[in-house]
């Protein structure tokens, strides 16, 4: 089961009188354009809010996009702002309380959306994410707990920082990465129980592969996602971590995490196979962008401590011409 520690995320010594005033305390934290305005914006100014988000925090935004029929990007931008500004919501505030408090607020902005879709007497949502995910909600027709299932996620990394099991680890990546692929197939027009199953697959093994690269980074936020029974199975103590050394055992370890996170992606290729052309060309690139992390893991002799496992920008521009000839049926 999922294990709180010590070591992990703690709320600060003196607590916010008010969940107002923890609020406020939380977006001063983060960017000013964060906070939720006063008055509510318009359409036009909440779409232009979530694409400046997308183009700014994601560099590769606009190779995910630039297969996608043109009518589909302001949607993937809301889509991708929500996740974006929830995540931050947890992770850039360095406050346990002050991060659950904006993920109850930010929570709250999401049922007013869904509330006024439902009811257009009630108060509606004022953040410009929310003014503009509403029309992408209304026209795929995306139930809630796609969004909600996230902070869900969000708030358990305020709150744990050590999985015992591999399954424990795999009941996290359900709401913390899979939501999203859901998100992707219903802009796409997909919904259908057998098509998320296998985009489970993929989301679960890219959260594997960020989870492997990142071991260090996850450690200075007093996280641990590898499980605590591999650790002691391969006789690999937390201090090992904390002190970036990486033992023989350490690599052993990494060496089987890697290949159970190559076994989660070869569940979910079926679905490339199962969609229009230009989302299968997605899914291909982040498929192979997972996996070049893995190699990358490969490359170092599984240490992920001394230095983080990168993809070169060559490699990603190999990558998408791979992906290209595959979608113009080249052989390479």
């Amino acid at each position: 089961m999922p294990v709180a520690s010590p070591n992990g995320p703690q709320r600060s010594a003196k607590e916010p009188r008010s969940n107002a005033e923890s609020v406020a305390r939380g977006f001063a934290r983060l960017p000013s354009e964060y906070a939720i305005p006063q008055t509510r914006p318009g359409l036009r100014e909440a779409q232009s809010w979530c694409e400046r988000l997308a183009r700014s925090h994601y560099e590769n935004f606009s190779v995910a996009t630039m297969f996608l029929p043109r009518g589909l990007h302001q949607h993937f931008y809301n889509v991708y702002a929500y996740c974006r500004v929830s995540d931050d919501l947890g992770d850039e505030v360095g406050d346990t309380a002050l991060s659950l408090a904006l993920l109850d607020r930010w929570e709250e902005e999401l049922s007013a959306t869904y509330d006024h879709l439902a009811d257009a007497a009630a108060p509606g949502p004022r953040h410009p994410v929310f003014v503009a995910l509403a029309g992408t909600i209304s026209e795929f027709r995306i139930p809630q707990h796609e969004f909600s299932d996230l902070l869900i996620a969000f708030r358990q990394d305020q709150r744990v920082s050590r999985y015992q099991t591999f399954d424990d680890v795999l009941s996290y990546c359900r709401n913390s990465a899979n939501p999203v692929g859901h998100l992707v197939l219903y802009l796409c027009g997909y919904s259908d129980a057998a098509r998320q199953k296998l985009s489970d697959c993929t989301c679960t093994a890219l959260q594997l592969a960020n989870f492997w690269q990142d071991v260090s980074s996850d450690w200075e936020r007093g996280r641990i996602y590898l499980p605590l029974d591999d650790l002691l199975r391969h006789d690999v103590s937390e201090q090992e971590i904390a002190e970036g050394r990486a033992s023989e055992a350490f690599r052993a370890l990494m060496r089987f995490e890697v290949e159970r996170a190559r076994e989660w992606f070869e569940r979910g290729l079926p679905l490339a196979r199962m969609v229009d052309r230009r989302l299968a060309l997605d899914i291909e690139l982040f498929s192979r962008g997972g996996l070049a992390v893995l190699e990358a893991i490969e490359r170092q002799n599984f240490d992920v401590l001394s230095r983080r496992p990168v993809v070169g920008k060559a490699r990603k521009a190999g990558l998408l011409l791979r992906a290209l000839a595959g979608r113009l049926g080249v052989r390479r």
